[in-house]
């Protein structure tokens, strides 16, 4: 039996509807709360991607400087193609030339040979100009002298001798980077050089080896070369080393700050574009300002410590590896932008999608009716195509993020296989079942004819 129900004061109130005016009102203020919270979603994601932009050339310079210091088959490998590069190797033979001649007093030389040629009973005429042989003497010695030089210089032998004593001494580049320990590449004072003495070594060795029996005695003193002088490299080594330090981190950070910029922003596909094309605008910003830096580089070094051609040398192939990760990230970055722009709702893209749907579908249904059915396996990729989609992307994502030092051939082949497995999936899905047009194969039966 039903309970009573109340009278008088202690029956509830029947809600009375809303007039017009009322539900104006309410419709108002719900879409300004609305809009106020979009505000602030477009506010939070936007500081966000301006975080995101500033970090990202750091992240950059701070991973490069990291694998330097922390990987030596990597450092081994920047290193490496300068022990081959003719403008490195003139250099090197330049030096080592003149140390081992200036080592050679050819005027006490030219001297003796004077004495010899009067305790022989020379004439006079000979005793006189014995003294002018000097110059020829010096420059038969500077020649030969040389070809012994540049043999080692340029021979496999020197390029295996360079790469071991850099792999040995990887803390070439802590000491650059921090000042501490000793390496082949130093910063003394306001500049950083080379050290050469194992090629002196290698090279003494051989001369002597060759009956020149003065290059025994070349000092082990200043066996240098100078790489790059300024007055600012404390303050560079200073933010060197806080760029090494967070150079685990900071891409960590700047990745998990942009993928909260797009989670937080209202237009999750517009942000994902928006972070695209900024990043990519700050790897171009990059590029610029290493190019800009070398221009500096190379007018800081004067051409007698070091000729432009080899100072053009080592600089590119010092900091080629940070402009590869640049680039990389660069056609990332496009890549991303193009992919958020052909799932937008604008008329290219929606031209896009139909036609690698209509293609798609058009080699499946012939695919169907010609020599596979892919059925129910086929019905359930149609059905899950976008979660299918996505798994595929996220494992190329995965894919180049666990790829060590990517580089643009590698991003553009590991999008070709995303591309080429989509395109796989989409015939499958389109496969699962013949057209009903009379074109299938005799004996398929009802389980094959397509749903209404």
């Amino acid at each position: 039996m039903a309970p009573p129900v109340p009278q008088g004061p202690d029956r509830p109130e029947q809600a009375s509807p809303l007039s017009a005016d009322e539900r104006a009102e309410y419709d108002r203020l719900r879409k300004a709360a609305e809009m106020r919270h979009r505000r602030l979603r477009y506010a939070g994601a936007s500081v966000l991607l301006v975080l995101v932009f500033l970090l990202a050339p750091l992240a950059v310079v701070a991973t490069w400087l990291h694998s330097q210091v922390a990987d030596t088959n990597r450092y081994v490998q920047t290193v490496a193609p300068l022990a081959s590069e003719p403008a490195v190797q003139n250099v090197v033979t330049d030096r080592l030339t003149n140390r081992v001649v200036d080592n050679v007093d050819v005027d006490a030389i030219a001297r003796s040979l004077t004495s010899a040629l009067q305790r022989a009973g020379a004439p006079p005429v000979v005793v006189n100009h014995a003294p002018e042989l000097a110059g020829p003497l010096k420059s038969a010695l500077t020649g030969a002298v040389r070809g012994v030089v540049s043999k080692v210089v340029t021979s496999d032998q020197f390029a295996y001798v360079w790469e071991q004593a850099n792999r040995r001494a990887h803390a070439a580049v802590v000491k650059v980077l921090t000042g501490e320990g000793n390496s082949a590449v130093q910063a003394r004072g306001n500049t950083i050089v080379l050290d050469i003495g194992t090629v002196v070594d290698n090279v003494k060795q051989r001369l002597v080896d060759a009956g020149f029996k003065q290059a025994a005695a070349i000092p082990a003193v200043d066996r240098t070369v100078p790489l790059l002088k300024t007055d600012k490299l404390q303050k560079a080594q200073d933010a060197m080393r806080l760029l090494d330090v967070v150079g685990t981190w900071l891409p960590v950070v700047t990745i998990v700050l942009a993928a909260l910029a797009v989670w937080a922003a209202p237009a999750h596909r517009v942000a994902l574009m928006s972070a695209a094309i900024g990043t990519g605008t700050m790897m171009i910003v990059l590029l610029i300002g290493l190019a800009v830096l070398r221009r500096v580089y190379l007018d800081s070094v004067p051409p007698s410590a070091l000729p432009p051609d080899a100072a053009a040398v080592v600089f590119d192939t010092l900091v080629r590896f940070l402009r590869q990760s640049a680039r990389t990230i660069l056609v990332i970055a496009v890549i991303t932008a193009l992919a958020g722009y052909v799932y937008g709702p604008g008329r290219g893209a929606r031209a896009v999608r139909s036609g690698a749907a209509r293609g798609t579908g058009a080699v499946g249904r012939a695919l169907a009716r010609s020599v596979l059915r892919t059925g129910g396996t086929g019905r359930w990729l149609e059905a899950y195509r976008g979660w299918t989609t996505g798994v595929v992307i996220a494992a190329g994502a995965l894919v180049l993020a666990l790829w060590n030092y990517p580089t643009p051939a590698a991003v553009a082949l590991v999008l070709g296989i995303v591309v080429l497995v989509l395109v796989i999936l989409g015939i499958l899905a389109a496969a699962a079942d013949a057209p009903a047009d009379g074109s299938a194969q005799p004996g398929a039966g009802t389980a094959g004819a397509p749903d209404g």
